[in-house]
């Protein structure tokens, strides 16, 4: 985009600046189940860990403040025996304020760069609890959010092609 000036030259027009803040952030619900100290088992064991991760944002009523949410479902099983070992599941929250944003671009900045931001937090957090739980603690590899919000996309389209479909 250019702008012309008074004296007849044109001008880039400069892009809007994106600014976004941190507010606050916090542990919506969170609960970790010890299924193998509950029934009594112990010993040393090789865990295998599969992670399901959702992600929500909603607008708040105060200007250009959303919330973001993180949840993770956590399932632990013995390697090579259908014996659950642990059970967590949290939902992280972040409060953002983010300005500069074009209307079209908002939903997938809200659900890539934020929680981009919060995953460390919430790393750190599922790290300690397994660890106080009695288990090495689970040091969660990056998430591509990027792959999920596509992934995501694909779903609702297919899920829409379905309902034209029927």
């Amino acid at each position: 985009m250019t702008e012309e000036t008074a004296a007849g030259t044109t001008q880039p027009q400069a892009a809007p600046q994106i600014q976004m803040r941190i507010l606050g952030q916090f542990i919506r619900d969170m609960s970790f189940e010890n299924v193998m100290a509950q029934k009594g088992v112990s010993g040393d064991v090789q865990p295998e860990i599969s992670v399901q991760v959702n992600l929500d944002a909603k607008k708040r009523s105060a200007d250009h403040q959303y919330e973001v949410s993180i949840k993770l479902n956590l399932k632990s099983k013995a390697k090579g025996l259908e014996d659950i070992l642990f059970l967590c599941e949290i939902d992280y929250c972040g409060l953002f304020h983010v300005e500069g944003v074009p209307e079209d671009q908002l939903h997938p900045f809200l659900l890539i760069e934020c929680p981009r931001m919060l995953f460390p937090f919430l790393r750190r957090i599922v790290s300690d609890i397994t660890r106080d739980g009695g288990y090495p603690p689970v040091n969660l590899d990056n998430i591509d959010f990027v792959g999920l919000y596509r992934n995501e996309l694909m779903r609702r389209q297919a899920e829409a092609s379905d309902k034209t479909e029927a």
